[in-house]
This record gives C-alpha cells, sequence and structure tokens, in this order.
C-alpha cells in the first residue's frame, strides 16, 4: 500500500499544500488558500494605520490555509488518512510573532488586537531598519566574531531588529509576551501542542551557532539594558535539527484536518532553504539557484567557514550534518520587469501580441538569435542593491557600450547576462574561500520558462545546468521531510538524503556549456568583473553620491 505525505508552503500571499507519493515524489494533489487578511502594509483590521515600511500578517490565516487545503487535497485524492504518515511545513522568513506561554498569539487578545506591534511581522516588515543599522554598529565596535558568519551585516528583516523595535515602541507588548516565535515554528506547535525551534531560522535569522548558541547577554546589553537577558526570557525554547519530528498531530487538530491523531508533523522549515532536498540534492558543493524576481542560492559545504558577502553559514540550518551556506542576488526578475515596463517601445508590445507572446517571451526570442558578445553592452545587475557578495543596499544598476543603434533586445539580453555574472561572483568568491561549488542547480519559474536565461548560465559558469522538475519545489521539500519524520518503520525514511535521492526531482533537460560561448564569456566577465570591484569596493561611489544627490534634491 502506497503511503503519503503532505507538504503545506507558505507563502507572502497565500498558503498551497501538494500531497506526496513517497516512493517516488510524485504529486497527487495541491490546493492553494489566500490570506484572507493579506499583507497589512497600511492598516490594521480595525482601520488603525500602520506607519511607512510596515508589513504584518494575521495567524489565524495560517491556521485557515490548513483547514482549507488539506481536507480539499484528501477529498480530490480519495487518499485515506491512514496512508497519510507526515506533514510538513515551510515559511517565508523571518516572519515572527509575539505569543503567551500556551502559544495564544497577543494580537489576538482583546487588550492588544488594535497594537501593531502585536502581529505578525512578515519577513518583509523594515520598519526597524533603525534597529539593524545601531545593532550592526554595536556588533562591528564590539569585534563580535558571529558577524562574520552573515556576510558582516544583519539585516532589518531578521529576528533581532523587530523584537527590539518592540521592546522600543510598545514596551507593554514586549512586557506580555512570553515567547517570540517564527510563525514557522508557532504553526507546528498549533499543530502538534509541542513548541519547537527549528534550526534554519534560528541560525539564518536569529543568530544562533550549533556551537557556541547565541550571542553574549553582554552584547544584548549594549543594544539596550532590557534586552540583557532576551535569551532566557524570550528565546528560551532548544533548537532543533531539520527533519526532527516535532510531535504528532493532535486529536482536536486531526479532526479538523480529516487525518489520524499523531500523525508525524516534522520540525519547521524555510522556503528557500528547504527546496535544496526537492531536487535531490544529497550532499556538498551541489548550488541550487531559486530564480525568481530575486535569487536565493543555498548549498551544503564540508566544515563551516567565513565567507566574506554570503548571507550566512549554519550548521544543519540546511540538511542535518552539513553547514549549510547561502547567498543572493537582490534583483533578477525584478530587473526584468523594470525593462518591460519603462523601456520597452509600443511596437515591441504590439509585435508580441501579433504572434500570440507575452513581451518577455518574445524579447528573448529575438535576444536568442545574438551571439554572446554581439550586442556589445555590459551590464551590472544592481537594480536593488547587491545582497553577495558585495551587501551593499545603496548599489546600483549601470549598462555599459549603448551606442545610437542599441536596440531593446541588446539590453533585454545585457540583463540576463549580468545576472548571470552576479551569480558567478558568489560561486568564485566560494571557490577563492575554499568552498567548493561542484554542481549547479536552478528551480523557480525563471528556470522553467526562459531556456536562453540557463543556457547563458550554463556558458557563463561553464557548469551544467539541471532544472527542478517540480513546480512546487519548497511544499515538495516539506514533503520529503516530513516523510523523514514518519521514520522508515511508518513508510518513510530515516533519513534526508536517502528522502531527497528517491523523492527528489530533476528534468531530463540538462543546460550544457557551449565551449565557443564560455570563452567570449570568460572575457566578459573578466569585464564585470572589473566594474564590479570599480564601482562596488570603494574605488568610485558615485552610485552613492548619486543617491545621496537624489534624496536630497527631492526631500
Amino acid at each position: 500500500m502506497s503511503k503519503y505525505t503532505i507538504g503545506i508552503d507558505y507563502g507572502t500571499l497565500s498558503g498551497r499544500a501538494v500531497l506526496v507519493d513517497v516512493a517516488t515524489g510524485g504529486q497527487i494533489a495541491s490546493a492553494t488558500f489566500d490570506y484572507p487578511h493579506g499583507v497589512m502594509d497600511e492598516a490594521l483590521p480595525s482601520g488603525k494605520k500602520l506607519g511607512h515600511d510596515w508589513a504584518l500578517q494575521h495567524p489565524q490565516d495560517y491556521v485557515d490555509v490548513l483547514t482549507h487545503t488539506i481536507p480539499k487535497i484528501l477529498k480530490d485524492s480519495g487518499i485515506s488518512p491512514e496512508d497519510v504518515i507526515g506533514l510538513g511545513t515551510d515559511f517565508t522568513a523571518c516572519t515572527v510573532l509575539p505569543v503567551k506561554a500556551d502559544g495564544t498569539p497577543l494580537c489576538m487578545l482583546p487588550e492588544f488586537s488594535d497594537n501593531p506591534n502585536a502581529y505578525v511581522k512578515l519577513w518583509k516588515h523594515h520598519a526597524a531598519q533603525d534597529k539593524a543599522n545601531r545593532l550592526n554598529e554595536i556588533a562591528a565596535n564590539r569585534g563580535e566574531k558571529w558577524l562574520k558568519n552573515y556576510g558582516g551585516k544583519i539585516s532589518s528583516e531578521w529576528l533581532f531588529p523587530k523584537l527590539w523595535q518592540i521592546l522600543d515602541e510598545a514596551p507593554e507588548v514586549y512586557t506580555a509576551m512570553d515567547h517570540f516565535v517564527e510563525a514557522a515554528d508557532w504553526i507546528v506547535w498549533q499543530m502538534t501542542g509541542v513548541q519547537t525551534r527549528n534550526s534554519c531560522c534560528a541560525g539564518y535569522k536569529a543568530i544562533y551557532n550549533k556551537a557556541t548558541g547565541y550571542p553574549d547577554p553582554d552584547f544584548f546589553k549594549a543594544l539596550d539594558p532590557r534586552l540583557e537577558n532576551v535569551i532566557a526570557e524570550k528565546l528560551s525554547c532548544p533548537v532543533t535539527s531539520l527533519g526532527e519530528k516535532a510531535g504528532g498531530l493532535t486529536s482536536q487538530m486531526a479532526a479538523r484536518l480529516g487525518l489520524k491523531t499523531g500523525t508525524a508533523v516534522c520540525i519547521g522549515n524555510v522556503d528557500a532553504h528547504v527546496c535544496v532536498p526537492a531536487v535531490g540534492i544529497d550532499g556538498p558543493g551541489k548550488m541550487l539557484a531559486i530564480i525568481g524576481t530575486s535569487t536565493c542560492h543555498m548549498m551544503m559545504g564540508t566544515q563551516e567557514r567565513q565567507v566574506p558577502g554570503m548571507c550566512g553559514v549554519v550548521q544543519d540550518g540546511i540538511m542535518p550534518g552539513f553547514p549549510g551556506y547561502e547567498a543572493g542576488q537582490s534583483c533578477v526578475g525584478d530587473h526584468f520587469a523594470w525593462f518591460v515596463d519603462n523601456c520597452c517601445p509600443s511596437e515591441y508590445r504590439e509585435a508580441a501580441k501579433a504572434v500570440n507572446m507575452g513581451i518577455h517571451e518574445y524579447l528573448t526570442g529575438l535576444a536568442a538569435r545574438q551571439k554572446p558578445g554581439e550586442h556589445g553592452l555590459l551590464a551590472l545587475d544592481w537594480w536593488n542593491g547587491n545582497r553577495s557578495v558585495l551587501v551593499d543596499v545603496d548599489l546600483t544598476g549601470m549598462m555599459l557600450g549603448m551606442t545610437l543603434q542599441t536596440k531593446p533586445e541588446d539590453m533585454y539580453r545585457a540583463l540576463l547576462e549580468a545576472t548571470a555574472y552576479g551569480t558567478r561572483m558568489i560561486v568564485e568568491n566560494y571557490r577563492e574561500h575554499e568552498v567548493a561549488v561542484d554542481a549547479f542547480y536552478a528551480s523557480g519559474g525563471i528556470s522553467q520558462k526562459n531556456p536562453l536565461m540557463m543556457q547563458i548560465y550554463a556558458d557563463v559558469l561553464n557548469m551544467d545546468i539541471k532544472i527542478a522538475g517540480a513546480a512546487q519545489g519548497p511544499a515538495l521539500g516539506s514533503a520529503i521531510f516530513a516523510a523523514v519524520a514518519a521514520g522508515k518503520d511508518a513508510g518513510g525514511y530515516d533519513d534526508v538524503f536517502t528522502a531527497a535521492r528517491a523523492m527528489g526531482q530533476v528534468k531530463d533537460l540538462v543546460y550544457k556549456p557551449i565551449a565557443a560561448n564560455v570563452a567570449v564569456y570568460n572575457k566578459l566577465f573578466a569585464e564585470y568583473r572589473t566594474l564590479h570591484d570599480h564601482f562596488g569596493r570603494g574605488a568610485n561611489d558615485v552610485m552613492k553620491r548619486l543617491k545621496e544627490l537624489k534624496k536630497h534634491v527631492t526631500q
């Protein structure tokens, strides 16, 4: 009798569940539920206005995802609940909320229902940037060694800036909360009745290190004396490795979902990191690029090294037993969208419509007719700053070489190539610091839809590019970890590496480098690297001076 697991992927606007065959990783059924409250970035449900850069959510939406999607996929598939052996979840991160000792969110209590700081702070809540700036300054001045594990900067999107904001702006909320938890852990708590803290969120978003723990109380005291004992007071839950069983479904939750009481529930995870086993990666040196509006580059290594410019290195952060490395590019699909919205003549749109093509597909087709180097352009992919390896949000985009003969398809291809050069910078930065990158996988919508871009990546990196076989990579990854939480005796697996090999999926199609193209792109990348270092490492800060001038002129 076949066995199945359910993976639930919590995105920014909706949650989706997939029912997966444990033997093959094949998707049997899926369902999506849009959050009723969406992203609250202007006002609370009461109508109370929010400030600039706020992004909140309501935790009830996360429970509603479970109660709407899981009964639906069971009904659509006809699968017996007896054959569902596990559930796994992943979340956008860092998405955090203050709760009482029993897990009740403070925003659900009448006395805090109109207090913005009592709600879920979504990953893209940036209203704590001043706290992040101050945290980084203090950490650097104190010579905190852990700072190098995160490329030298902690983001405003991470846990401690958000928690510090609560303390500073709403001390009554800070005092009332018993725990400050990741939504990824909170939803597992709701299913099992067991509080856990997963090693992925703790390591990448809360400055936790498996060997040394959290930063010392003296550091938090330097931020604010009231934070000296923040770990003991608000983050006391032990950290658990990925793939472990958090607990079993409570009888109450099982009844609501139509599943068996005691069904295994896996420790929570992060949406990007959980994708790694979804493509069958089972060891170090294999990089996965999740390519969308931005790109996350995930990879495991053989030992923990401090690599300048990476987003983080965390032991057990991706798969157990290995340090997990994360890097990224802030602008990929976003600057293709910017180009077609702002730089594409109407006649191109009309021509695309005449052949029943989208504008991106049409421009890609024109660009594909060119040989590497034919357009004479070179672009820097910094339209939204640089995440890796420069870690500088104040850098901006650039395109060099335009003439009166430059056409839109030339510029579009140059932007495609720029993202490949940015990825090569990340790969070479790892290699220069003794972290091997031996294989390359791509996931996300662009990898599925744009063959030209994937061939460019193969040529620029001079590596084979393998493409994810599942459209719902995070949900499949969560289902894989669920099979591990269930264990072999229940019909699952005893380790995530075996599960990844069995359930992970890649397409038969592999993009292979073309020698003639590689030779040209090596020359172009050398030029890219010169520009990258000149404008990004302080030789010429004209991009920052222009931004500063713009800010003063427009005030």
